[in-house]
């Protein structure tokens, strides 16, 4: 049995009579005829009976179409996503990443598709979340790393890791003797953040809003060095992704969990098209294994 095969009988299945799908598939009655009795050679089977000019599927042609036709859309899917992977020259990947994800996946991702495709040019973008959900409609990116749910109808998302958001703060901070701290207790400091576009801004917002609250936002900056680079030299607190002090391990701060409630935050690809996309997203979902294990 032969993938051939099943698209003749699948033919044969739906028309139910020998000329339409012969004409369907564009081939001879009498070739039709002899795969579809070599098919149920193969399977020790009979898979119609001749009713007058009609063939009648018989119940073992019934349970082989309902696995054919499954089978048939997956290897057209896989033509489809392996067309991008012809003609000569290199190809490209083109990554929107938020500065705020783990940053130890940029190396190790870079390190592994070089590895799988030595061949594949890959670019990488340091994004907003925001600028990643737009590029990703409008074609400029093939894929997101970011923080999940996206927001953007039309997207759709695969998890990777989960992280949590942190209070920073410096390391003489009166709160600095606390192993965790509360919602409320960092809704009274005041902060440094990101600026709005930032999904981590966003959720901290979203939070505080549950409580009937506004962050105090003191100062802001756009780069996430600058701000940890910054506090160990002001009063001020701000709030990140806990394993970003894994690969920014500053002097002088402290990393506080949040509590009450405990803020988590779902790190994940996101991308455009599921079917079309599904190699590359396998290709980055099997360069990234394991990226995530160590917290």
């Amino acid at each position: 049995m032969d993938f051939r095969q099943l698209r003749y009988f699948v033919a044969l299945y739906e028309e139910g009579h020998v000329g339409r799908a012969a004409e369907r598939l564009s081939i001879s009655q009498p070739a039709l005829s002899q795969q579809i009795r070599q098919l149920e050679g193969d399977l020790d089977v009979g898979l119609f009976q001749r009713n007058g000019r009609r063939l009648l599927p018989t119940l073992a042609a019934h349970t082989l179409y309902n696995h054919a036709v499954p089978l048939l859309d997956g290897m057209e899917r896989a033509r489809e996503a392996l067309r991008s992977f012809r003609g000569p020259g290199p190809r490209s990947l083109s990554i929107g990443v938020l500065q705020t994800v783990n940053a130890s996946l940029v190396p190790l991702l870079l390190e592994r598709l070089q590895q799988a495709q030595p061949q594949l040019v890959v670019k990488l973008f340091e994004l907003s979340g925001v600028d990643i959900e737009r590029r990703l409609l409008s074609g400029g990116l093939d894929i997101g790393i970011g923080f999940l749910p996206p927001r953007q109808p039309g997207l759709h998302s695969l998890a990777l890791y989960e992280d949590e958001l942190q209070l920073v703060v410096q390391d003489d901070h009166p709160l600095r003797d606390f192993r965790k701290v509360s919602l409320s207790q960092a809704a009274e400091l005041p902060m440094l953040l990101l600026g709005e576009e930032f999904r981590v801004r966003q959720i901290w917002q979203e939070q505080l809003a549950l409580l009937g609250r506004r962050p105090q936002v003191q100062a802001e900056l756009n780069h996430m060095n600058g701000i940890l680079d910054s506090l160990p030299h002001t009063t001020l607190a701000s709030v990140l992704p806990g394993r970003a002090r894994q690969m920014h391990a500053h002097h002088g701060l402290l990393w506080k969990p949040l509590s009450e409630p405990r803020i988590p935050l779902q790190v994940g690809l996101v991308y455009r098209d599921a079917q079309r996309q599904q190699a590359m997203i396998d290709l980055l979902r099997t360069a990234l294994d394991g990226a995530w294990d160590t917290p």
